[in-house]
């Protein structure tokens, strides 16, 4: 075969070749031009980074005729026998096929001898992790103090897997993953030389399709040079690579944005003709509202494409359902295995994103219309779901109170609260009207009456007693609450009970988290069979908790027991005659239901 691929054709011959590795170069070019030599390297990193390469090089850098040097000229005989794999001195091996105890030791014995040719032995062991642990353990003692004139190299894709015993005995370097613009770069100076006409697009989609590997990259690219037929196009490498067309990713967010969801079905019955991965849509997609995010914080990379519709779509796009619509799409991208169909799980992401939005101060956005209603214009269709149920509960008490006013309503009632509340005053009653009135007559003097009912009217209060223990046992124990809810509940402390809702505090900060307060409240709001304001603050409790007074009552409780069994005549004579005592963690107090307690 004349043909050499391009991945082994433009493989690195020297550390100024390398590319997107410059920490580990600086290193190795720093040791070699100082004489500062270790015995041992470990390279990590993913593959196609680098590792069998930089070995390749090191090895080179060490036997080449000139001397160590971090430049090996690479037309002496030694760098030309190592780049063609016949170096007598530069031996690699796979332990992924040479795992065991005798392979190792086979190697091992042949490290004591001088090199044949060259100046160092250099020995690599690629997917080091690979050997068994009885293998580790022979080369140890050598690892640690191997002759003058041998260097190992050990070369691995996942070293956690390398015990740290080994680890400790080498220099570890870290190969990068490539970010996506590198790749395209080095690409496009491939192409040059291989004097192949391309497109930047393109080379993008190469880039980012590799996931960080060059070989990888370069793999593709050979692929995309016979699937284009010695062109590289954007067309083409999107079909070649399955990749999502942008426009219907852009008809997909202009969708959202409008509250369109018949245009969302749409864009998913045209990808369903036009045989679209839907998996990889969906990552796309998060993909395009990361680039989004970024762009709202000014930190958004590069200027192609889709940075720009990135940076259109950042001020448009509210930060919070961003995230929302993110965290839709991955969960949507894990489960979609689990849909009917491919196109049914798609289109119920698309659905799903579109229902959903994060909770926030504003009004929540009309699904008719993409552009924000005045308070008092009525809109073309009532909101309903899960729209018209925060639409209602971020409505303030006043409008509510007003529009319910025409609609006489029974109020329950309002036991003793130790929290002076001012109540609500009664309206005026409504006179009916005059004999022979008519309906359209009396219509305004309802309409007044509801007004001024309305401008007058203060929210109900709670039904509370204050007692926050007692409420705070009697929640948990219906609704079976534990784990922080219950924990809340149990370890919170009333400070103020309010028309409203209550102002807590709680000893530790994790119980006032915002998304744990968010729960208690809609715990709370199921109890009283209305919406509870809850305001939280950290500090010492004073005792008035739950948990408090469950530990009062039960330590009441275990002394009364002790009392009883102490006093008891029988218990005396037993404990007289036979000389006996009794074990206070012996004693369980018997509750209501006849068990132990």
């Amino acid at each position: 075969m004349s043909h050499q691929v391009l991945a082994r054709k433009w493989r690195p011959r020297d550390f100024e070749s390398l590319v997107g590795q410059e920490h580990v170069v600086r290193a190795l070019s720093h040791a070699l031009d100082t004489g500062r030599l270790h015995h041992a390297y470990l390279f990590t990193g993913t593959r196609g980074v680098g590792k069998t390469t930089v070995s390749r090089i090191l090895a080179r850098a060490l036997n080449c005729e000139t001397g160590v040097t971090a430049r090996p000229c690479g037309q002496c005989g030694a760098c030309v026998a190592i780049e063609q794999g016949r170096f007598a001195d530069y031996v690699e091996m796979d332990a992924a096929s040479n795992r065991g105890v005798e392979e190792m030791s086979q190697l091992l014995e042949q490290v004591v001898y001088a090199p044949v040719s060259g100046r160092y032995k250099v020995y690599m062991i690629d997917e080091v992790h690979m050997l068994s642990g009885h293998a580790f353990n022979a080369m140890l003692k050598t690892l640690e103090e191997p002759p003058s004139h041998v260097v190992f190299i050990l070369a691995t894709t996942d070293p956690r897997k390398v015990p740290v015993t080994v680890l400790s005995r080498c220099l570890q370097f870290n190969l990068k993953n490539l970010p996506g613009p590198v790749i395209a770069r080095h690409l496009e100076t491939v192409l040059q030389a291989e004097s192949v006409p391309s497109q930047p697009a393109a080379l993008g989609l190469i880039g980012r399709a590799a996931a960080g590997s060059m070989r990888d990259a370069l793999s593709l690219l050979d692929q995309a040079i016979s699937h284009g037929a010695g062109r590289i196009e954007e067309a083409g490498v999107r079909e070649m690579l399955g990749v999502v067309d942008r426009r219907d990713i852009e008809r997909i967010l202009e969708s959202l944005l409008a509250g369109d969801g018949r245009a969302l079905v749409a864009v998913a019955d045209d990808m369903l003709i036009g045989n679209a991965p839907f998996d990889r849509t969906l990552l796309e997609l998060a993909a395009q509202l990361q680039r989004v995010a970024l762009a709202q914080v000014n930190a958004l990379p590069g200027e192609d494409d889709e940075a720009q519709s990135a940076l259109a779509l950042a001020p448009r796009i509210r930060p919070e359902d961003l995230q929302v619509w993110y965290q839709i799409l991955i969960h949507g991208a894990r489960d979609l295995p689990l849909a009917p169909d491919p196109h049914a799980g798609f289109t119920m992401v698309l659905l799903r994103m579109l229902a959903f939005q994060a909770e926030g101060t504003g009004p929540a956005r009309a699904v008719a219309s993409p552009t924000d209603r005045s308070p008092m214009s009525a809109p073309s269709a009532p909101p309903s779901g899960a729209a018209a149920a925060r639409a209602a509960l971020q409505a303030s008490p006043r409008s509510a109170s007003a529009s319910l006013a025409a609609k006489p309503q029974a109020r329950p009632p309002v036991p003793a609260n130790p929290a002076p509340v001012q109540q609500a005053p009664r309206a005026a009653p409504i006179s009916p009207p005059p004999a022979g009135a008519s309906a359209a007559h009396a219509a305004p003097a309802v309409q007044a009456a509801s007004v001024a009912d309305a401008a007058e009217a203060v929210p109900t209060p709670i039904a509370f007693d204050g007692d926050w223990p007692a409420l705070a046992a009697a929640v948990n124990t219906r609704l079976g609450r534990a784990g922080l809810v219950g924990q809340f509940m149990t370890q919170s402390e009333l400070l103020r009970a309010d028309p409203d809702g209550f102002t807590l505090r709680v000893p530790v900060k994790p119980l006032a988290e915002p998304a744990l307060v968010g729960k208690v409240r809609e715990v709370l709001a199921a109890h009283f069979g209305r919406p509870v304001a809850l305001r939280v603050e950290v500090g010492a409790v004073q005792g008035t908790t739950a948990a408090a007074v469950r530990t009062r009552e039960q330590a009441q409780a275990h002394a009364q027991a002790r009392a009883t069994i102490e006093g008891d005549d029988f218990v005396k004579t037993l404990l007289s005659g036979f000389d006996g005592t009794i074990l206070p963690d012996s004693i369980r107090p018997i509750g209501p239901s006849g068990e132990p307690s």
